[in-house]
């Protein structure tokens, strides 16, 4: 029998409960994007609301595909992303098996290594561009110290500065893949490493076999959050380069925001906020299949 509370089934209330969240994510979430598909057909710009939207059809996505200089962004964009996720894979997994045996003071090394991903990006790149100043910074002090460069500027040098974002954000999201991996460490059972102990196992078969398996799949769970971050990385780069020297640090997201405020052609750059949005989408499903494989292993 359906337990009823003051007139009203389970499955009523239940409905009262969720109602406003769906509301409020269909206004927050899918009429924005539903919006800008439509402006993505037209030729309306922001700066001039009063003038009537011409429908224009795919004109926008024809010359956004056919724009040599969109598709040079989008392969730097790809090249920030392949790259980040490689160094902060590798570093946050290390520093994770680190911290993850229990020694003196652990507790507050974990907590000073979380400071950076605590941050504003723009914040970051304001305070990563003064470090690379060659004036003022240290950054050349340090490096350096270690090899003798000369003085150099990593943000206004053409070969240096997309190694100066990877670097910076490198930095700030390193913890953000090390945290995520400490929790899959925690989680790993201690009987199966005992099981492995009883076996005589070496370490490296002991973390081939159980440490990697494990993790994996928190491992491939914060790439893909932070490829997806990275795929739309704007105020980073915009505090530090401002997609200089010349247009090699550039990214998809510059682009699209001198499309939308800076020439105010804001179909066209719905079109290609539309065109960003699906590429996303789809590589983030194939990395899903990839992972829900990985998890049925």
């Amino acid at each position: 029998m359906v337990r009823r509370v003051r007139g009203l089934s389970d499955r009523a209330i239940a409905w009262i409960f969720v109602t406003p969240t769906i509301l409020l994510l269909l206004a927050i979430n899918i009429y924005p994007l539903v919006w800008t598909v439509y402006l993505s057909f037209t030729n309306y710009r922001a700066n001039r609301p009063n003038r009537e939207i011409e429908w224009v059809g795919t004109r926008n996505y024809e010359r956004i595909l056919s724009d040599e200089g969109v598709w040079e962004n989008l392969q730097r964009t790809a090249h920030f992303v392949t790259f980040t996720m490689l160094f902060q894979v590798l570093l946050g997994f290390g520093l994770a098996l680190l911290l993850h045996k229990r020694f003196k003071g652990h507790g507050l090394w974990t907590t000073l290594i979380l400071l950076p991903m605590m941050l504003s990006p723009a914040v970051v790149g304001m305070y990563w561009k003064y470090l690379f100043d060659p004036q003022i910074g240290i950054f050349n002090y340090l490096i350096n110290g270690i090899w003798d460069f000369g003085t150099f500027s990593m943000t206004s040098e053409v070969a240096l500065a997309p190694w100066a974002i990877i670097i910076v954000d490198t930095w700030m999201w390193t913890p953000y893949i090390m945290l995520l991996c400490l929790a899959g460490l925690r989680s790993v059972p201690d009987y199966l490493y005992e099981a492995a102990e009883i076996d005589r196992a070496s370490t490296w078969r002991k973390f081939w076999n159980i440490t990697l398996p494990m993790v994996l799949p928190f491992l491939m769970l914060a790439v893909m959050f932070r490829a997806i971050e990275n795929f739309k990385m704007f105020d980073l780069v915009f505090e530090l380069t401002s997609g200089g020297p010349g247009n090699t640090t550039r990214l998809a997201s510059i682009d699209l925001k001198e499309l939308a405020f800076d020439r105010w052609q804001t179909g066209r750059s719905s079109a290609l906020a539309i065109i960003l949005f699906v590429t996303v989408f789809g590589a983030m499903n194939v990395f899903v299949k990839l992972m829900n494989r990985v998890k049925a292993r």
